[in-house]
C-alpha cells in the first residue's frame, strides 16, 4: 500500500497502535477531531476498544486533519493508517490526486489467513490465553476506489453534523448513552461547565421526577453493571455481537475453567471486631482522605496471609513445565463496568502500609468509574479479589484468572446469631471463598491461606502480630 508519507513530505499519517502487549486489532469507538481540526502534538484524536478496555490515542504531531480513514463502529487491524494529518497547511507542494488514499484491489470476502499459534494477545486481567479464531478480512483495504471515496464521504458528512453542535460528555458517558439508545443531543446537562454526566443519561432513559436517577458508577468491589429502566424491546429475542472485552472475559473463562484443576474451599467468620477497626480507621487523622472500609482489611489480611505462606503465590508455567514462584504481589481487584468484567491489579501491594494501600484501592475505583483503566494496570496481576457481597450475595465459587494459582471471593456481611463467649449473640459474620489451582496449590496451603484470612478478619489485632 503506498503511504502519503512516501508521496510528500506534507502529509504524516497515524497508524492503530499496539496499545496493549499482543492486541492485534481495535475498534473505533469515536472520533473526537473531523477533517479540518487542528491537532497538537499529544492532543487526543480518538477512542478505541480493544479485547481488554476502552482507550484514547493521542496523536504524535501537529498539523491540520486531513482525512479520517475508518468510520466509528469499525474494527481496525494493528498497523492500519486510521488518520491523515497536513503538517504544512497552506503549502502546495502536493498534487492535488494525493487527496484521496491509495487502496489495495482485492476481493472484499477474502478473509486473511489464520494468526499463527504462539504469542496470544493478553487479554483483561487473565493473562495469555490461546484463540482458534480467524482475524477477520480488513474493512476498507478491499474496497475498490469509488467505495472508499464513499466511506470517506461519510466520515465527512458524520463530522459536519457533529461539528455543528457536539454536547459536552466524556467518553464512557458516550458509551453509555450509545449502549442505551439516547441521543446526547437531547440530554439536558447538569454538569460543570455544561458537560453531561452518566445522572443525565440515565434521567434521559427513564425520567422519574419522583425518585432519584439510579447510579451506576464502577466500584473496585464488583458493582452492580449498569441498570436501567426503558420500555420492552420490539420482538421476542435481542442479539447482541460477542467482542471486545465480553470476548474477551468468554475465552478467558473458557481457557481458565478447562486448564486448571480448580478446588474452592469455604469459611464463615465473625468479622465484628474487623466491622469496628473501620470504624475507627474512618476517624483516624492518619487515615485523612483514605477510602476505609473492609475490602480494604480484607485486601491486607490476604497480604499477610500469602507472605505467612509464600507458595500460594506463583504460576503454572506449562510450556516449561515450572512453577514460577512470584516473590512480588500485583493484586488483582475484580471490577464490573458497563463494558463488562476487569481486573486492574496494584502493583508490588505487598510492600504498601495500610493508608498506601488504601489510596491505591481509592484511585483504582477512580480510574474505573472514569473508564480510565490502562491495559498495564490490568496485566501482571499474581492474586485476585472478587467482591459479591455487594450483591447481598453469601458466596460463590470464583474462577481463577489465568497466570494466577489463587482468587478470593467475599461474601455480605450481615448480622447473624453467633455463639460468642459461650453465649448466642449477634454479630456481624461474612463466608470467604478461595480457589486454587490444584497443580500447584495442595488442599494443605489453600486451607492456611484461608484460615489466616479467616484468623485476620476475626481478630485483626493478627494484622500487627503477623505484619
Amino acid at each position: 500500500m503506498t503511504t502519503m508519507t512516501e508521496t510528500s513530505a506534507r502529509f504524516r499519517e497515524f497508524k492503530m497502535p499496539d496499545v496493549g502487549e499482543g492486541l492485534t486489532e481495535a475498534e473505533i469507538l469515536k472520533w473526537f477531531v473531523q477533517p479540518g481540526d487542528t491537532v497538537t502534538d499529544g492532543q487526543v484524536v480518538c477512542e478505541v476498544e480493544t479485547a481488554k478496555a476502552a482507550v484514547e490515542l493521542p496523536i504524535p504531531f501537529d498539523g491540520v486533519v486531513h482525512e479520517l480513514r475508518f468510520p466509528e463502529g469499525t474494527t481496525v487491524d494493528v498497523g492500519e493508517v486510521i488518520i491523515a494529518v497536513d503538517v504544512a497547511p497552506g503549502s502546495d507542494d502536493a498534487p492535488a490526486a494525493e487527496t484521496a488514499p491509495a487502496v489495495v484491489q482485492q476481493p472484499v470476502e477474502e478473509a486473511e489467513p489464520e494468526a499463527p499459534k504462539g504469542r496470544q494477545p493478553v487479554l483483561v486481567g487473565y493473562g495469555v490465553a490461546e484463540s482458534s479464531t480467524k482475524r477477520r478480512a480488513r474493512r476498507g483495504a478491499g474496497v475498490p476506489g469509488p467505495a472508499a471515496a464513499a466511506v470517506q464521504a461519510e466520515i465527512n458528512g458524520h463530522g459536519a453534523k457533529a461539528a455543528e453542535s457536539r454536547p459536552l460528555a466524556k467518553p464512557p458517558v458516550r458509551k453509555l448513552a450509545k449502549d442505551l439508545g439516547i441521543d446526547l443531543a437531547t440530554v439536558t446537562p447538569t454538569g460543570e461547565g455544561g458537560v453531561i454526566t452518566r445522572e443525565d443519561v440515565h434521567a434521559a432513559a427513564a425520567p422519574a421526577p419522583a425518585e432519584a436517577p439510579v447510579r451506576t458508577e464502577v466500584s473496585a468491589e464488583v458493582p452492580a453493571p449498569a441498570v436501567a429502566s426503558s420500555p420492552a424491546p420490539a420482538g421476542r429475542e435481542t442479539r447482541i455481537p460477542v467482542k471486545g472485552v465480553r470476548k474477551a472475559i468468554a475465552q478467558a473463562m473458557v481457557g481458565s475453567a478447562f486448564t486448571a484443576p480448580h478446588v474452592t474451599e469455604f469459611v464463615t467468620v465473625d468479622v465484628t471486631r474487623t466491622m469496628k477497626l473501620v470504624a475507627e480507621l474512618k476517624e483516624d487523622k492518619d487515615m485523612a482522605g483514605v477510602r476505609v472500609n473492609p475490602l480494604l482489611i480484607i485486601a491486607k489480611a490476604l497480604l499477610v496471609a500469602i507472605r505467612r505462606n509464600p507458595a500460594v503465590n506463583a504460576a503454572w508455567d506449562e510450556a516449561s513445565q515450572e512453577i514460577v514462584q512470584k516473590h512480588y504481589v500485583n493484586l488483582g481487584i475484580a471490577a464490573a463496568t458497563p463494558r463488562g468484567l476487569i481486573v486492574p491489579n496494584i502493583k508490588d501491594a505487598h510492600d504498601m502500609t495500610l493508608p498506601q494501600l488504601g489510596e491505591a484501592l481509592g484511585e483504582l475505583v477512580s480510574t474505573a468509574r472514569e473508564g480510565r483503566t490502562s491495559p498495564a494496570a490490568m496485566a501482571g496481576g499474581t492474586v485476585t479479589i472478587t467482591n459479591v457481597g455487594v450483591f447481598g450475595v453469601d458466596t460463590g465459587t470464583p474462577i481463577l484468572n489465568s497466570g494466577e494459582s489463587a482468587i478470593l471471593a467475599i461474601g455480605t456481611i450481615k448480622p447473624q446469631p453467633w455463639v460468642h463467649k459461650g453465649k448466642v449473640k449477634p454479630r456481624q459474620v461474612t463466608t470467604l471463598a478461595l480457589s486454587f489451582d490444584h497443580r500447584l496449590v495442595d488442599g494443605e496451603l489453600g486451607s492456611k491461606v484461608l484460615a489466616d484470612v479467616a484468623a485476620i478478619l476475626e481478630q485483626p489485632k493478627r494484622l500487627i502480630t503477623w505484619g
